[in-house]
């Protein structure tokens, strides 16, 4: 009796399945100046930091630092001013500028040794400031900032939502198919990806599901059930073809909806592989197999991928009304097709790593324009 292989869910498998069968942050730092140290003369004694004079050492240092509200929850698009203190001849030109990606993240590298100040800023939220020293070598992690609600909001900030940013982020994975033919839609190759909205995660998987591509495999696969006798109770002929091609499809609509947009947008995790591209080769092998299990949630955090697992085992279920009754194998199949959904997701984001984008023309815009 032919066992069935129930599709994965979080991140659909139709794309993985075509490349196989075809071929078998920290972030950006953007910082405008690099700071610049001179030689001490020979028998020159290095002023004590603490003192007001940063040590000309020629040994930078790090600061990096993560933005909270106070209820925990990450803030991304913070703006983050360091403005080094004390040190002579030093003003407003010697600050730099970082902003908080969608984790909460920043960071400064290259920074003179010495005291410094930190002023950190967001829309609806009150400015803090923070000092400390920085020595020489050292990566400075700044203490947990919570930054607190506004309590009188003035001034009106006009700008792009988070929604706004996400629908073009959205726009840029609608056009993303493998040699120009495979739908990518699951792939997000930004630099600092926002969350999507509970509309963009179902129209995602709507556009997915009615994908001419999409259709040309589910009918590819009927045809190679039927060709085989798999799932006999259907029969032959034009009726047996429609029987195996609509349980085909089922399964298609099934699992990329509850996978991809239905517990995505209860449990607020993000259904996409988010494409890494820097590090070792071991490290992006190592995150790209993580990535089958955990996810990003809606707050940036990474969780345990409960919409690829879950997902899983109810489209294996659900399956079970329209299959043959013969071909219906209770529960301990449905488990073992959602261990090989998560095994076939693991090798699915490994050629995403590595492979994927080098095929997908449309990719680098959607990092280049973030």
């Amino acid at each position: 009796m032919p066992s069935r292989f129930q599709p994965r869910c979080a991140r659909p498998s139709l794309m993985i399945s075509a490349v196989i069968m075809l071929s078998c942050s920290v972030h950006s730092f953007g910082q405008s100046s690099s700071a610049t140290t001179a030689a001490n003369p020979p028998q020159e004694k290095v002023s004590d930091p603490a003192a007001g004079q940063s040590p000309d050492t020629g040994v930078h240092g790090a600061i990096v630092g993560t933005v909270f509200d106070q209820s925990g929850a990450v803030v991304g698009g913070a703006r983050v001013r360091l403005t080094p203190q004390g040190a002579p001849n030093q003003g407003d030109s010697s600050s730099q500028d970082a902003v908080s990606g969608a984790d909460g993240q920043f960071s400064f590298s290259n920074v003179v040794p010495g005291p410094f100040q930190l002023t950190i800023s967001s829309a609806g939220f009150a400015s803090m400031t923070l000092s400390g020293i920085l020595h020489p070598g050292e990566i400075y992690n700044s203490a947990k900032i919570a930054l607190a609600v506004a309590e009188n909001v003035t001034d009106v900030e006009v700008g792009v939502s988070q929604t706004d940013v996400a629908e073009e982020e959205v726009k840029i994975e609608e056009k993303q198919r493998v040699l120009g033919v495979i739908p990518n839609f699951y792939v997000s190759y930004a630099k600092h990806p926002v969350p999507l909205s509970p509309k963009q995660k179902f129209g995602l998987a709507w556009k997915t599901v009615i994908d001419p591509f999409t259709l040309v495999v589910v009918a590819g696969a009927a045809g190679v059930e039927q060709a085989q006798n798999h799932f006999s109770e259907y029969g032959q002929g034009a009726q047996g073809y429609g029987k195996r091609f609509g349980a085909n499809y089922a399964d298609t609509v099934s699992g990329t909806f509850i996978g991809a947009a239905i517990l995505p947008v209860l449990l607020k995790q993000d259904p996409r592989y988010f494409y890494r591209g820097t590090g070792s080769t071991e490290s992006r092998f190592f995150y790209a197999i993580a990535n089958s299990v955990i996810c990003k949630g809606d707050n940036g955090r990474w969780q345990p991928n409960y919409s690829n697992v879950l997902g899983s085992l109810a489209a294996g279920g659900i399956s079970n009304i329209y299959y043959p009754s013969q071909d219906r194998d209770g529960a301990e199949l449905t488990f073992e097709n959602a261990a090989i959904g998560v095994g076939a997701t693991a090798i699915g984001n490994i050629f995403q790593e590595f492979l994927i984008r080098k095929l997908t023309p449309k990719s680098r815009r959607g990092t280049d324009e973030q």
